[in-house]
């Protein structure tokens, strides 16, 4: 199985360019096999790209950006998708490819695998069930917990006391110090919302940004297409 990427190599968009150098920088550092097909210089890797992307996976416009994966001839994804499976480390699932021995996609599959067999369950049974298989000695099941509770009746109401006044001190200590931490933490907290309203509004000027120089690139793409079809009747009007 082959993994075909394509990319525009001269491709005028930044996002664009970015979004390749981490789909391909990915998959070196992973030691995928894949091959690169060029968009830019090669009209019929652009066509068979458009062609073979799924119609549900299309842009509104119905022209397919690049980087666009496949395997062999069946679709994976594009750049979003490829991203969603790195964070969720299921980068050979989304490759339609085996995991090897040893990654973390394929401890998850093991995993996945235990429990969807019930051996954890097993194991969990088996280990709650070790109280019941030990066996206690008649004696100490009755005639020393009978001689414990006789002794223990005599000071039940002093250990009572002693355990009140404790559970009292106890409470006054957590109250006390449960003040701190609680300042500290709301404190926390709104340091980290203010972060993360930072963060949506980066990400939010980042997606601006990225659909002007998509756009931009469909336009390009576009008026490429436009110029390759008037040269072709241009020479077919020389010809005639």
């Amino acid at each position: 199985m082959v993994i075909k990427v394509f990319l525009a190599t001269s491709s005028g968009s930044t996002a664009i360019k970015k979004k390749q150098q981490d789909v391909v920088g990915f998959l070196e550092a992973l030691k995928v096999d894949y091959t690169q097909l060029d968009i830019a210089c090669n009209e019929e890797n652009r066509m068979w790209m458009r062609q073979n992307v799924p119609e549900e996976k299309k842009p509104a416009n119905g022209i397919p950006l690049p980087p666009q994966i496949f395997n062999e001839e069946g679709y994976c994804g594009d750049y979003e998708t490829f991203f969603d499976a790195k964070e969720d480390n299921s980068v050979y699932a989304f490759l339609g490819l085996p995991p090897p021995p040893g990654s973390k996609e394929a401890e998850q599959a093991n995993k996945a695998d235990i429990v969807e067999n019930g051996t954890h369950a097993e194991e969990t049974n088996a280990e709650g069930n070790l109280d019941d298989a030990i066996e206690v000695p008649v004696e100490e099941r009755n005639g020393v917990a009978h001689e414990e509770e006789e002794e223990g009746e005599g000071g039940e109401e002093e250990e009572e006391e002693e355990v009140a006044e404790g559970d009292d001190e106890a409470v006054e200590g957590e109250t006390a110090g449960d003040e701190a931490p609680a300042e500290e933490a709301e404190e926390a907290e709104e340091e980290t919302d203010e972060a993360h309203a930072e963060e949506e509004e980066e990400q939010e000027e980042e997606d601006l940004q990225s659909e002007v120089t998509e756009e931009e690139e469909l336009r390009q793409l576009e008026e490429e297409e436009e110029e390759e079809e008037d040269v072709e009747e241009t020479q077919e009007e020389e010809a005639e």
